[in-house]
């Protein structure tokens, strides 16, 4: 397709599918890094400030929002203690680093250096930043014990809030079509090119990281141009990788359903708490909210999406042309949702780091924290691996707001 200039608040969507592929913002170097700044402000307020503080019967404890990750190490889970670490804390700040130094490079009158590696890099971390996933964790480990003690908020809790708010506005007001064209203007498309045609009967695909259309040699691979990503007429293996992760998948999720996810002590007596158990337990003591978001988000989300990616893969090879759209939806919605599974390992990180109150009161994480921290992990590499291209492949199908008037153009796709 051959986009026309876009101006602020317009957005230009595929003709075939209906996918936003571009949306302008007013002022975007300027929007995209004051959000970032006010989201490493929080970040930093956050870090330095209390987070949340319990007491029950005189006996109490305090968390720094940094120890919901450094506690799982002091229990033997270093693995999740580095998954929470990364995904809410060193991930986030890395993007947003990133997203200040690309608008400065923009506004500059000569480039900084390394933006093209960084600009490269925001595409690969986004899909890993859970600062809203964690918020939501905190939300369910307040109401799990907000019933058996004394809570207090700190002022690092509302600062995470406000980060994990910002740090989700900076992702959506990020134009990477106009931040590449910014960065290395916009190369001519290969000649010969021809829109309204699909591109990989051209020997033509499109860059996965800047949307620049690329010509690709005899076997099918190349370089783009403008950012240096691989390019491939389809991710090799896509499907035989997708396989070989969801069985790993299917694996881990036995232990962590099996296996307690973490102990809770009351007055003495430890009782294991599966996945499902906690769910039984919270539904059983009118914890109805709690118990429906921990049951969608650690039960139905991970079968769901495991379901969802097999069946994407025993009909890849032999898709219907008048499914390929509902597909493609149903591929979507699994890289939507899939990250959304973690917030039962944030709510025992949480518990774990916060809940010191020896033989009265603990929480410590169990055997199954592990492997369920793989299985979000694991199902997100495999909707990552998972190439939607081959359920168009063989369609010749028009969508009815298909324009096919549409004038060659000697630029690739876009224009700023």
């Amino acid at each position: 397709m051959a986009l026309p200039p876009l101006k602020p608040r317009e957005q230009a969507d595929c003709v075939r599918c209906g996918h936003p592929l571009v949306k302008r913002h007013s002022y975007p170097a300027q929007r995209s890094m004051s959000l970032a700044l006010g989201a490493l402000i929080a970040l930093l307020l956050a870090l330095l400030f209390p987070f949340i503080s319990f007491s029950t019967r005189g006996i109490g404890n305090e968390i720094e929002v940094t120890q919901s990750a450094t506690e799982l190490v002091v229990y033997g889970q270093p693995v999740v203690a580095l998954v929470v670490m990364l995904a809410v804390f060193v991930l986030p700040a890395l993007y947003l680093v990133a997203v200040v130094w690309l608008q400065c490079s923009l506004m500059l009158p000569r480039r900084l250096p390394w933006s093209h590696g960084i600009a490269r890099s925001l595409s690969h971390i986004a899909p890993w930043l859970m600062a809203d996933v964690f918020i939501v964790g905190t939300m369910v480990s307040l109401i799990k014990i907000a019933g058996l003690a004394d809570i207090t908020i700190g002022i690092g809790f509302w600062a995470f809030i406000a980060y994990a708010l910002l740090l989700l506005a900076t992702t959506l007001s990020l134009d990477t079509d106009w931040l590449w064209f910014s960065l290395s203007g916009e190369p001519l498309a290969p000649e010969g090119t021809r829109t309204g045609e699909t591109a990989a009967p051209q020997n033509l695909t499109g860059c996965s990281v800047c949307g620049l259309i690329g010509r690709l040699n005899a076997n099918g691979k190349g370089i783009c141009e403008r950012c240096g990503e691989r390019l491939h007429t389809r991710r090799p293996a896509s499907v035989q990788r997708c396989w070989a992760l969801l069985a790993t998948a299917a694996v881990l999720y036995i232990p962590a359903n099996i296996y307690p996810i973490m102990y809770t002590t009351t007055l003495g007596s430890e009782s294991p708490n599966t996945i499902i158990g906690g769910v039984i337990y919270l539904a059983s003591h009118g914890s109805w909210p709690v118990a429906i978001i921990i049951f969608v988000a650690s039960v139905i989300v991970p079968i769901g999406k495991i379901l969802a990616l097999v069946w994407l893969c025993l009909v890849a090879p032999r898709a219907a042309d008048m499914r390929a759209l509902t597909r493609t939806r149903l591929y979507r919605l699994t890289e939507l949702i899939g990250r959304w599974s973690m917030v039962d390992v944030f709510v025992v990180a949480i518990l774990s780091a916060l809940i010191h109150a020896g033989a009265l009161m603990s929480v410590t994480p169990g055997a199954a924290a592990l492997p369920f921290a793989g299985v979000v992990v694991v199902t997100m590499l495999a909707a990552m691996s998972f190439d939607p291209r081959i359920l168009w492949d063989g369609s010749e199908s028009r969508s009815p707001q298909r324009d096919d008037t549409v004038a060659p153009v000697d630029e690739q796709g876009s224009t700023p």
